[in-house]
């Protein structure tokens, strides 16, 4: 029996159309079913549960009831569907913190800046492809500091046949790292901000939720890693603390690290590294050949050089062997040593060993020629303290404030993005960012005098395709420390850094710009500087910030908004339809 053709005039001129296009593209069209990916589902239900820490039980805002909440896997080039229902009070969004979102800005997560949030009984679909990506990453709220319980692992596997670039593992465990607070973390900043003083603390730092044996009453709370002799296992570290930065060990072992921000980059081995909120990190573990019968702690503690207070605690994991032949309180403990708390030049010399591999397979595509450069300063700053009110902040006169280039971001009621794709920016943003300091001063010697910032929601306009270079300099006007900044929608190489003020005379002859680290999230050296560079090839409005939640909800961020190229990938789709509205 002969096939029939097409009848109708539409249907004809479509068939001749991708008969015309499989002649002449042949290796797209085998390329797009070689290395199509799959449509994974998943459904958010964000819900209050009564979860028990310390002793101590209180109501969290979870993810379909779970704390650190459920792990999302899927591989490069899968597309994710993800329903969103808010069954809680707060209002909520949330960002897939590492993922590019090419040509799906609307579904970047933050809130006020790509979307308004989902209002409590409202939802909201996330619907994107990971595009050119596999690794480590990690989703979380980014409202208010919700992040503090909505957080968890975002697992991007390679495709179908694919290898890694380094010894498979025996097995893969991803280990996050959070906090716990007996209080509620929304009152804490909220507090905070009416006060104008620096908030207090978690009550003890988590790994997958868990508090460990090193805080009282939770012996029973302790993650647990047990392995076999003799294997490698490939551990998925995910910094998701509010607002520190860890060190983090395992007695008597070390540790290859093999990826950090999901970029594969050129195996090192270190016994201790450090972890800023933002961060990831796969390292290879290999366990010793036979059963040592002892146990190993796995700690974690922060890397702080600030002058405010932090959570001065210890987090401690248990690595135990598989079959050992003595009872656990028999066996010899080991504890690994860790760092000073403000071991700066460590945190140097440790990230200075990351570099992209830097292979035809994984290339280090770093924009060769600049063709625009800023230069921001960050760090803390004041408010003048409203009248007929008392201030805690600094001179328990005024109110804490952060600023780039002295800007404390002022977040607006519309989203950036509904205001710039529709091109009503009037009343909600402006785009006259500066580009460099206002007032230069010696960033990181005396400070000045004068330490109130301005305010204003302010943004930077960037065509299409533009390579940038930024120069992120930390100030000490408040006190010098560390900031991991993070910017969405972009991966960027991180090109250069050092301590003290940047020299743009000298300090560029000694960037790297063959193989540097690739990531979406750096540490901004505490008295220091550290150089960026991308490129701007994703439409849309990308929020930069500092992932201390303290410093972000004291202003310290700003938008750029990347302008559609002529082609239709290069341009930014409508909005879906269900987009949440504030």
């Amino acid at each position: 029996m002969g096939a029939s053709l097409p009848s109708s005039p539409a249907v004809v001129v479509a068939f001749l159309f991708a008969i015309a296009f499989l002649c002449l593209f042949p290796d797209v069209a085998v390329a797009k079913a070689k290395h199509a990916g799959v449509t994974r589902h998943y459904k958010f239900d964000i819900r209050l549960q009564n979860v028990t820490r310390l002793c101590h039980t209180k109501s969290l805002v979870t993810v379909n009831g779970k704390f650190p909440g459920p792990r999302i896997i899927a591989r490069e080039g899968d597309r994710l569907v993800v329903k969103v229902v808010n069954h809680v009070p707060n209002n909520i969004s949330i960002h897939w913190h590492g993922i590019r979102q090419l040509q799906s800005g609307w579904f970047d997560g933050p809130s006020y800046i790509t979307q308004c949030p989902i209002q409590t009984g409202q939802s909201f679909v996330y619907n994107f492809t990971i595009v050119g990506q596999r690794g480590t990453l990690f989703w979380h709220a980014h409202i208010s500091w919700l992040r503090a319980t909505v957080y968890g692992p975002l697992i991007i596997l390679p495709k179908q046949n694919a290898s890694y670039p380094f010894l498979k593992p025996y097995k893969e465990v991803p280990i996050i790292f959070g906090e716990w607070w007996n209080v509620d973390p929304e009152a804490v900043i909220k507090q905070a901000l009416q006060t104008g003083a620096g908030p207090n603390v978690s009550d003890a730092y988590t790994i997958n939720g868990l508090p460990g044996p090193l805080y009282n009453c939770s012996k029973k709370d302790t993650f647990r890693l047990k392995v076999k002799p003799g294997k490698t296992y490939l551990l998925r570290l995910i910094n998701a603390a509010l607002n520190d930065e860890l060190f983090f060990s395992i007695a008597n072992h070390s540790l290859t690290i093999v990826e950090a921000d999901a970029i594969y980059v050129k195996p090192f081995t270190t016994n201790v590294l450090v972890i800023t909120p933002g961060q990831t990190t796969n390292v290879l573990l290999k366990t010793k050949p036979h059963d040592p019968n002892a146990t190993f702690f796995m700690l974690a503690r922060p890397y702080f050089t600030g002058l405010g207070t932090f959570d001065n605690s210890t987090v401690a994991g248990i690595l135990e062997y598989d079959n050992s032949t003595s009872a656990f309180n028999k066996r010899p403990h080991f504890k690994p040593a860790l760092p000073a708390l403000n071991a700066t030049s460590f945190v140097m010399n440790f990230t200075r060993k990351f570099k992209s591999l830097a292979t035809a397979k994984f290339p280090a595509n770093v924009p060769q020629t600049v063709q625009k450069r800023f230069f921001f300063t960050v760090g803390l700053g004041s408010n003048p303290c409203p009248k007929n009110q008392t201030c805690q902040g600094p001179n328990n006169s005024s109110k804490f404030a952060a600023s780039i280039n002295n800007i404390s971001f002022i977040l607006p009621t519309t989203a950036l993005l509904q205001a710039h794709f529709f091109g009503k920016s009037n009343g909600i943003y402006t785009t006259d960012f500066p580009s460099v300091p206002l007032q230069p001063f010696n960033y990181t010697g005396t400070p000045p005098n004068n330490t109130v910032v301005s305010n204003g929601t302010k943004a930077i306009v960037l065509p299409y395709n533009t390579s940038v270079e930024v120069v992120l300099q930390d100030t000490s006007i408040l006190g010098a420390e560390s900031h991991p900044l993070h910017l969405h929608g972009f991966n960027f190489y991180v090109v250069g850094q050092g301590f003290g003020n940047f020299n743009p005379n000298k300090d560029p002859a000694n960037f790297n710009v063959v193989d540097p680290a690739e990531r979406n999230t750096v540490g901004v050296p505490s008295g220091g500087w550290v150089a960026i560079r991308f490129l701007a090839d994703n439409p849309g409005v990308w929020l930069m910030h500092c992932h201390f939640d303290v410093h972000l909800s004291w202003g310290l961020r700003m938008a750029w908004i990347v302008q559609d190229g002529k082609l239709p990938n290069q341009k930014l789709p409508p909005p879906p339809a269900d987009l949440p509205k504030c």
